[in-house]
């Protein structure tokens, strides 16, 4: 008996234990406590910027950029669903077209908002770590260079997406990448609510008849709105799945993902 009761002792300590490990884990440390309020900062400043009339040409490149996430989600949902992607377009005034011939629209055409949340949210958790964002910014110009293959006739395209890279390049060889640590959260932090700014931006103040929404509704029924929502509900949800798992995986302080970005292609 003695060892079946040191067993359930064991069995007993560890399953106590657990509550305190996940507290631990989602506790929120100094340098994560930073980082959530400059993503806090970040949905202010975006969302003055996207309406006052006078400064939203500021936020002109990386809405571009946004839109570049919302029309390659658009481009790679075609594709892997049987169609074939002939330009993509981006337009600073209406956004983004993708040209696409096949493909199943009921995926595609929410790929769009639903595609930038997705890229959005990984971008945030991304952002809580230096080495992360490093990893994120090689993956984001592949993506940019798919984009690029695309866009390849719209000379607007081809200058936002080299702007993007050369952003990118760059912020790799301040304090060791730290700076690009918060250029990848901020356009973590846009893309990840574009659906949600922009969807209001169609269906609320200009009311757009040939938005996403719009078209979706047409062809399955529902409102332009009611789809909105929902799109707009999903994009928070992948907003907050993002944050919750960055502070679970990046615990480190501002000088350990210094230091460790010291040896993951390591740049003065």
């Amino acid at each position: 008996m003695a060892p079946y009761a040191a067993l359930v002792r064991s069995v007993l300590q560890e399953q106590a234990s657990q509550p305190h490990l996940l507290k631990r884990d989602l506790s929120v440390n100094h340098t994560q406590a930073v980082t959530l309020g400059v993503m806090g900062a970040y949905v202010v400043v975006i969302a003055l910027l996207w309406n006052l009339p006078y400064v939203r040409w500021s936020l002109w490149p990386f809405k571009m950029l946004v839109i570049a996430f919302h029309e390659f989600g658009h481009a790679i949902t075609a594709c892997c669903t049987g169609g074939r992607v002939k330009s993509i377009s981006l337009d600073p005034h209406e956004g983004g077209v993708t040209h696409m011939q096949g493909g199943i629209s009921a995926i595609t055409l929410p790929a769009g908002y639903l595609g930038s949340s997705i890229i959005g949210a990984l971008l945030i958790f991304a952002g809580f770590d230096i080495v992360a964002s490093k990893v994120a910014s090689i993956i984001l110009g592949v993506c940019f260079l798919l984009t690029l293959w695309w866009a390849r006739r719209d000379w607007l395209t081809i200058v936002t997406i080299l702007m993007a890279v050369g952003l990118l390049v760059a912020c790799w060889f301040i304090v060791h990448g730290e700076a690009l640590r918060w250029v990848v959260l901020f356009i973590g932090v846009m893309s990840a609510l574009y659906s949600v700014w922009d969807i209001c931006d169609d269906l609320i103040l200009r009311k757009v008849n040939t938005s996403d929404a719009s078209v979706f509704a047409q062809r399955y029924g529902g409102s332009s709105r009611c789809w909105g929502v929902i799109w707009s509900l999903i994009s928070l949800g992948f907003m907050a799945i993002g944050i919750v798992a960055a502070i679970a995986a990046f615990p480190q302080s501002f000088s350990e993902q210094q230091e460790q970005s010291k040896h993951f292609i390591p740049t003065r």
